[in-house]
């Protein structure tokens, strides 16, 4: 892979009143309606050669069923595996209103930042950020993250910023040379959570050190990491490539009989965990008998609501009468007929699923 520190575009074409610029880093690509194919493309060609905001958590494993280092690598390389979804196009569509929002809570001015940032020293480093703060005098001085997310995420942002974003915020201090950023949630669509992110040396060293390893071995030499065991990754896999029917792999022996043993002995790990914890839970339910909430000290510990899933098939065996005036007919693909009529459209969208051998037992003598 060609790795180009110049910018993508012609500096001549830019307002003559010129740019805001960050510390430590210098305009990549302006901003730009990514429906224009030409931008578009531009904009593309930044992502792949460099380590972005949205990459550093994925990389670091901190993304979670979102994003992952096999993902990020993936996509570097051309193979674009990111269809976006309704929270993410939400997220993106709203930020006007969380950037609105917090500038009413803080007192501080927000501007739209110029594009795509690129470190200085570091070109492979880059930044979108979402917003600028303005300072006194006008010119922006600090990042801002704008973050869409859950009811249920609420207890991790009121005391601080979750991992993700807050290395994603660390991050634009890293490429930008900024003293602090600020993180912004929308929380469960009615809250907003807010917090100030102070530089950390220690912490951008670390980071950067990280990733610039990670940027040399995955996307300059082109080496795919290694498995890991995120829930993104499993995603990708499943659906990565376009499946051969019948296809085989030879491996090594010795190498497969590991990955097996090592499959069995952590499956019955898993299955004595779940019977403890199912043993504990039951021991909680016990206690519970039939009040909701549990207290000790006058504090809740744990609750035993019923709100959990609904039981159709008991619903219709016990009260037919109500299930028939509840039922009625839906829209619904014959999944059947599809597989019968388009076998190879089917077998398209469908995952890959890993279903592994159980280790043969050798026989006395042999």
């Amino acid at each position: 892979m060609t790795i180009a520190p110049e910018m993508l575009f012609d500096p001549a074409d830019l307002p003559q009143q010129g740019l805001p610029e960050a510390p430590a880093a210098r305009l990549l690509l302006p901003s730009g309606d990514l429906n224009d194919a030409k931008f578009h493309r531009r904009w593309e060609q930044s992502r792949l050669d460099g380590i972005g905001g949205s990459d550093v958590a994925g990389i670091l494993g901190l993304a979670g069923k979102y994003n992952s280092p096999r993902r990020v690598f993936e996509e570097k390389h051309g193979r674009p595996t990111f269809t976006e979804t309704e929270p993410a196009e939400i997220g993106r569509e709203i930020e006007d209103f969380i950037a609105m929002m917090f500038s009413k809570r803080s007192g501080l001015d927000v501007a739209m930042p110029p594009g795509t940032l690129q470190n200085i020293e570091r070109p492979w480093m880059r930044a979108n950020v979402d917003r600028y703060v303005i300072g006194s005098d006008g010119c922006p001085v600090v990042p801002l993250e704008c973050k869409n997310r859950s009811e249920y995420q609420i207890d991790e942002w009121e005391d601080g910023v979750p991992d993700a974003p807050a290395i994603q915020c660390h991050w634009y201090m890293a490429v930008g040379g900024w003293s602090h950023g600020y993180v912004a949630a929308l929380v469960g669509g009615n809250k907003l959570r807010w917090h100030r992110l102070e530089r950390d040396e220690e912490i951008l060293g670390e980071l950067v050190e990280h990733c610039e390893g990670w940027y040399l071995r995955h996307i300059v030499e082109g080496c795919p990491p290694p498995a890991d065991g995120l829930e993104d990754t499993a995603n990708l896999l499943a659906r990565l490539w376009e499946v051969k029917p019948e296809a085989v792999a030879e491996v090594d022996a010795a190498k497969a009989k590991q990955l097996l043993t090592s499959h069995g002995q952590l499956t019955e790990k898993v299955k004595a965990a779940q019977d403890e914890v199912r043993k504990v839970e039951n021991e909680m339910r016990l206690l519970a008998g039939e009040d909701e909430i549990v207290k000790a000290d006058g504090k809740v510990v744990w609750t035993n609501k019923q709100n959990s899933t609904f039981a159709p098939k008991r619903f219709r065996e016990e009260r037919p009468d109500l299930a028939a005036r509840f039922t009625h007919k839906v829209d619904a693909l014959d999944m059947d007929r599809l597989k019968s009529e388009e076998p190879d459209v089917y077998r398209q969208f469908r995952a890959r699923q890993l279903r592994p051998s159980k280790p043969s037992k050798s026989k006395k003598g042999v």
